[in-house]
């Protein structure tokens, strides 16, 4: 491989590695567009948004999404959720709309409003001390209508681009350019630059020429030359190993003050190029053979220093050893292993005695750890039997009731932690069924203490009682009580006359349950407030009449909300095309229908870690074949 080849190969490994870090942004970017679009409708989510887009690629600088002017008009006139990496790394995220509403006018923002996609932004100082140079990568964000309401962009500093390059190669840049006075001196030394797609240098051994100077300035200069040439085709994004013109590839030519030989590459997904010049002093053989007389001459006095300094260091280090010998006994559990005696009050003597602190505190340290591991057991074993406590509370025998045939009902709960908030409940009297679900704020011991005490009370309460919504706001005042923590719970309350079909039911803040009759639908309740903060409430009584052979689904937050491994949630459509499906294959009955809603969070979750409580319960209603199997018995006797 002769230099010209040699020098290609690198120019082609430094713009491989500047795409790569352009690529890590766009990727990035546009992986987080859809979550800000979906989120449009709930502007405080967006700024975890942003605190994620930062936190997932440490490159990045900051990061905003700069909105049109009044798009929330709760926000004011401005609204931009802002993240920023600060020197410590540590992100910090504010409203920087509140401060900054003359961003409404700016050419950037008006420009990333018009675009068609992602761009990458001309290279600009840091507002704060003007020293920093960056560059925005701009992304224009659209509402579900496909009008651009926001610009979404992050600040990429090209210092770190600087120190890529110069990490490719200790031989790229030189260790200095200018000397005293500003005046340029020869440069001897190969050295790279990143320009844009209009020629400004994004990253030069110069530092005074970054953002300030542009390669149009050596093309007006000296116009007719093979520098400018170069310059040229790197402007219009071509390549110096396509260049058909071997005046120019195989010649040197005079380029900032040294004759050199060039290179470059354009930036794939960037209009950027990047140069890296070859004065021809550098590949000089005189060079490399004065080099290689050094490097014997070195090598045979490393040899001498080595032979000398081996055995130095073994007579030096011969007590280490031996306490090297002494501290893999101890390592293996042999924590009474005696030390060696070291003569000379030196570090090895301080080495010794900190290993013999180490041994007393070992011996400790497990003495304690067994306390630890058996105080911990116990605590475990606690928690398996308040487990099986709290599950014991709960309906688990399916089909409750196999002696009727006009309702079928199938439960669930699995908990997030040993313990959870989440209960449901059912029981038939006087004809009639009565049932809830809920979801206790929290989640551990403290939810399931409230849950325990819900549970109890609704089955106390509703023993009573028989309108959804009296059962609902004397659960209410009962729960709000002494309630000191705040903790609340919301609830769906439902009484079901088995022999009419009337569902008379009271929603405390709960998920909508779904009803599977000819078609899948929600249904419709009024939200009310959920249970257990404020006493003296009243709450909304609603009522539905279900057809024979309908069936309602209830469910927590754990089943809509439950989360992959990149954050994203089931979602309620998720829910209903489970049922739809269920429903078309005459699927719908109550067991089928939390089995096969189950293994599809499962699978869509697929191991990420369950954040909360998860409970179904669905209830399918016969209507008149209890009724007929009454009328049929009742005849039987009259008979």
């Amino acid at each position: 491989m002769n230099e010209g080849e040699r020098h290609e190969v690198m120019v082609e490994a430094l713009a491989e590695n500047i795409q790569r870090v352009a690529s890590e942004v766009c990727v990035g970017m546009q992986n987080s567009l859809p979550e800000v679009e979906e989120n449009l409708d709930r502007p405080d989510r967006l700024m975890a948004s942003v605190e994620r887009i930062i936190s997932q690629n440490p490159r990045i600088r900051s990061c905003g999404i700069s909105f049109i002017e009044g798009y929330y008009p709760q926000k004011g006139r401005a609204f931009m959720p802002y993240a920023f990496r600060g020197d410590s790394g540590r992100v910090e995220v504010s409203d920087l709309g509140i401060v900054r509403q003359d961003y409404l006018h700016e050419k950037w923002f008006l420009e990333g409003l018009q675009a068609k996609g992602g761009y990458w932004s001309e290279p600009f100082f840091e507002a704060v001390d003007s020293v920093a140079p960056l560059v925005a990568y701009l992304q224009p964000v659209r509402d579900a209508q496909g009008r651009t309401v926001a610009v979404l962009g992050v600040d990429l500093p090209l210092s770190g681009i600087y120190k890529d390059m110069a990490a490719m190669d200790g031989r790229i840049f030189a260790s200095e350019w200018t000397s005293g006075g500003g005046r340029k001196r020869k440069q001897y030394k190969p050295y790279s630059f990143l320009i844009s797609g209009k020629g400004t240098f994004l990253v030069h051994p110069d530092k005074q020429r970054i953002i300030r100077d542009n390669i149009n300035n050596i093309i007006k200069a000296s116009p007719d030359t093979l520098a400018a040439y170069a310059g040229r085709r790197m402007k219009a994004g071509e390549s110096s190993a396509e260049d058909k013109n071997e005046d120019a590839y195989l010649e040197t030519f005079e380029f900032d003050g040294a004759d050199s030989y060039f290179f470059y590459r354009p930036i794939k997904q960037t209009d950027w190029s990047v140069a890296l010049v070859v004065p021809e002093l550098s590949i000089d053989m005189v060079g490399y053979i004065v080099g290689g007389v050094l490097v014997f001459f070195v090598l045979v006095a490393v040899l001498v220093v080595w032979l000398v300094s081996r055995l130095s260091i073994r007579r030096a280090t011969m007590p280490l050893k031996l306490l090297a010998s002494s501290a893999d006994e101890v390592a293996k559990g042999n924590f009474d292993t005696p030390l060696p005696d070291i003569k000379y009050n030196d570090e090895f003597l301080q080495l010794r005695d900190s290993f013999e602190v180490m041994q007393h505190s070992l011996t400790l340290y497990i003495a304690e750890l067994k306390d630890t591991t058996a105080s911990k057991a116990a605590m475990e074993k606690e928690l398996k039997v308040a487990h099986d406590i709290q599950m014991s509370m709960l309906p688990k025998i399916f089909p409750p009731y196999p002696e009727r045939s006009d309702i079928d009902i199938y439960g669930m709960l699995t908990p997030a932690k040993d313990v959870g908030g989440d209960l449901f409940d059912f029981y038939i009297r006087d004809e009639r069924l009565f049932f809830c679900i809920g979801d206790v704020s929290g989640k551990g011991v403290p939810a399931s203490l409230v849950m325990a005490t819900t549970h109890s009370l609704f089955r106390s309460i509703s023993g009573h009682m028989s309108d959804p919504v009296r059962i609902a706001e004397t659960l209410n005042n009962t729960l709000a009580d002494g309630n000191e923590t705040s903790m609340f719970v919301t609830a769906f309350i439902g009484v079901l006359d088995l022999a009419t079909g009337c569902l008379r039911y009271c929603n405390a803040g709960h998920n909508p349950p779904l009803i599977i009759g000819r078609e899948v639908s929600v249904l419709d309740c009024e939200p009310n407030v959920v249970l257990g903060l404020i006493p003296g409430l009243t709450f909304v009584q609603q009522e539905i009449h279900l057809d024979p052979q309908t069936s309602i689904f209830l469910f927590t937050d754990g089943l809509n909300e439950a989360e992959d491994a990149t954050h994203a949630q089931f979602g309620d459509d998720r829910i209903r095309s489970v049922l739809e499906k269920l429903l078309k294959e005459d699927k719908n009955e109550p067991e089928m229908i939390v089995t096969q809603m189950c293994d599809a969070v499962h699978s869509y979750v697929n191991g990420a870690e369950q954040s909360d409580d998860l409970t179904m319960l669905a209830i399918k209603y016969k209507g008149g074949e209890r009724k007929k199997e009454r009328g049929e018995k009742d005849n039987g006797k009259q008979g």
